[in-house]
């Protein structure tokens, strides 16, 4: 008996529901990479009466008052305006306004075990883009409570996430922080060491969380090589082509042996995208594996693990358990990937049955889909 063929109207209402579904869920409402926010970064030093501070962050969305818990790109904030007029400023006239208004920053600093922060320098590091963030050196200085008590640090909510690191070597201490968290408490005069197995699960954690929720572009990228065929050999020689790659590209740009200048990552995160868009319509016009794919896809996976170095780079890593460090992201990395599989065969292949009536009615549709999603990003990420 042969299968029932789907007809032009049937497949146009599929394709419309499959790409209002992929707008909904992903919320393709478009994101600037310039103007994506990032975790501040605070060098602590802690010694037998007060405590120092090396704070690195983009000054700028906290003197906006953008709430950083709630929105990730200063696009979407509605202090948008005002965090553009502050970016403008020339670096001294920012260095002046933060001295000005330390007051009233220095109530979003939490520090428990210790006094007041005290302003001790600003220097704004000189970036002529406008449409990429400029960092900001600021160093604090607080004196600790009478005794041999710890102190912790950390800073409210609306400041976003924070990365703090604590002395040096192998018993260093480092942790990423949601906005509102505190750190560990941080003895005097010593780092805090932290165990192995502390950092591995933690790492192992930030590697799966960069895939779900927040890698959606990671998230489309496998959903396509997913597509490709509902045989499990063509899906592992993919998956098996797009790990080695990206673990490549991972490690050698977390040894600074490859570096992309920040002023040139638009570009990574620019064919990021083609190479969700090239997978999707791959899928469409050439459904059949071989050498071809499995080049492309590796060629692909080296621009992804760029991509999370990136942001390996502001988990705050430290030389003494780099190593481990860097083996349990790129795990959770493969976790959060397996993860999209598992969700996607449940979801997209096992309700249905093998032939035409899939591709018809899942591979054709989603490509397309993801396809549109891709060539979007990619002219967003280059154009505007």
């Amino acid at each position: 008996m042969s299968r029932p063929s789907l007809n032009l109207p049937w497949m146009v209402c599929c394709f419309v529901l499959m790409s209002s579904c992929f707008m909904g869920v992903f919320g393709i409402t478009g994101q600037v990479w310039g103007h994506e926010m990032r975790p501040a970064v605070a060098q602590v030093t802690v010694t037998q009466s007060n405590i120092e501070i090396a704070l690195r962050l983009t000054a700028e969305t906290v003197l906006a008052g953008i709430d950083q818990s709630r929105v990730s790109d200063t696009n979407e904030a509605p202090e948008a305006v005002i965090y553009e007029r502050l970016r403008a400023l020339s670096d001294q006239a920012l260095a002046d306004l933060i001295k000005q208004r330390w007051p009233e920053l220095q109530t979003g600093l939490l520090l428990v075990g210790a006094g007041a922060a005290d302003l001790v320098r600003v220097d704004v590091i000189a970036e002529p883009n406008l449409d990429l963030p400029r960092d900001t050196l600021i160093l604090l200085q607080a004196e600790l409570a009478a005794g041999q008590g710890p102190v912790s640090f950390g800073w409210v909510a609306e400041n976003g996430a924070l990365v703090v690191r604590h002395g040096s070597g192998a018993d260093a201490y480092a942790a990423f922080l949601e906005g509102g968290k505190m750190s560990a408490p941080l003895p005097r005069l010593d780092a805090m060491a932290e165990t192995m197995g502390a950092v591995f699960l933690r790492f192992v954690m930030d590697g799966i969380e960069h895939i779900i929720p927040k890698g959606l572009d990671h998230i489309l990228f496998v959903l396509g090589l997913f597509l490709f065929s509902r045989a499990w050999r063509p899906l592992l020689a993919q998956i098996s082509a797009f790990t080695l790659a990206h673990t490549v590209t991972l490690g050698l740009a977390t040894l600074s042996i490859i570096t992309i200048p920040a002023t040139q990552m638009w570009l990574v995160e620019a064919l990021i995208a083609v190479s969700i868009a090239y997978v999707a319509i791959e899928n469409i016009l050439r459904p059949k594996m071989g050498w071809w794919r499995i080049a492309v896809v590796f060629g692909f996976g080296l621009l992804h693990g760029l991509g999370f170095a990136s942001v390996l780079s502001e988990l705050g890593l430290v030389q003494g358990q780099f190593i481990l460090s860097l083996v349990a992201f790129n795990m959770g990395v493969e976790l959060g990937q397996l993860g999209v599989i598992a969700v996607a065969f449940l979801i997209l292949t096992l309700p249905f049955d093998r032939g035409s009536l899939h591709r018809n009615l899942v591979v054709i549709p989603v490509s397309v889909a993801i396809a549109m999603v891709g060539l979007w990003w990619a002219i967003e990420r280059s154009f505007f």
